[in-house]
């Protein structure tokens, strides 16, 4: 059955082209195929994809920067594909505009599982207004917080913490881009500011209601995710 997703995979191997087009297919995706970093830049300008897969390793260019080339035009969600591992490559990804990123070897179980935190990342891009997830609802014009339709009083730097966090619901934000966007490019270096301020967050959601435990996921070392 087609979901109507429409999916870019860019990565020179044949052999991943050809699984990720069978898996996918199969999944009811619609599947759109690069071998170069050059025709996958003009295929995500032409098709306008729902999603791209792109790997890192491509042979006219580099990931980095075909990722850079696609911001320039495009929001769609990105995962990238790469065999780094290091916190810092990581959060390279990340900075640069990937949306999130798959270590290889890795399983189509785990692929779909991303495809699909994805393509609610890009559903959410598109309602700039208010965010609902469950019991939680956040109210961006009024500034207020609403778990099970009861107001939660948050500070000004709490709610502008989970702004920045839903507004990217889906997506790993690194330390240094939350650091920057809630408390200024000075702060970015003062990563005791997320810890405190994530804790006191979790706490006030999950003791509104403990359905919303998880709801902040920590990657160590790289940043914060909003569970789906």
């Amino acid at each position: 059955m087609k979901t109507g997703a429409k999916i870019l995979v860019i990565d020179d191997e044949k052999s991943i082209r050809r699984f990720m087009d069978a898996s996918l297919t199969a999944k009811g995706y619609e599947v759109m195929l690069a071998k170069t970093g050059q025709e996958g830049v003009k295929t995500a300008a032409e098709n306008h994809p729902d999603i791209i897969i792109l790997d890192l390793n491509l042979p006219d260019k580099d990931g980095l920067t075909v990722l850079k080339e696609i911001r320039k035009f495009s929001r769609v969600p990105v995962i990238v594909l790469t065999v780094k591992s290091a916190d810092a490559d990581k959060e390279l990804l990340l900075d640069s505009g990937a949306d999130d990123y798959l270590i290889k070897p890795f399983s189509l179980t785990e692929l779909l599982a991303r495809i699909r935190v994805a393509l609610r990342h890009s559903i959410n891009l598109q309602e700039d207004t208010t965010f609902k997830h469950g019991p939680l609802e956040v109210d961006f014009g009024k500034r207020k917080v609403f778990i099970a339709e009861e107001e939660v009083h948050l500070t000004a730097t709490e709610f502008n913490l989970l702004k920045a966090l839903v507004s990217h619901a889906g997506k790993i934000v690194t330390q240094s881009h939350l650091l920057s966007e809630v408390w200024g490019p000075h702060a970015v270096e003062q990563s005791h500011y997320l810890r405190i301020y994530v804790s006191q967050l979790r706490r006030k959601l999950e003791d509104k209601n403990p359905s919303l435990r998880g709801f902040i996921i920590t990657d160590p070392g790289v940043g914060y995710r909003i569970n789906l």
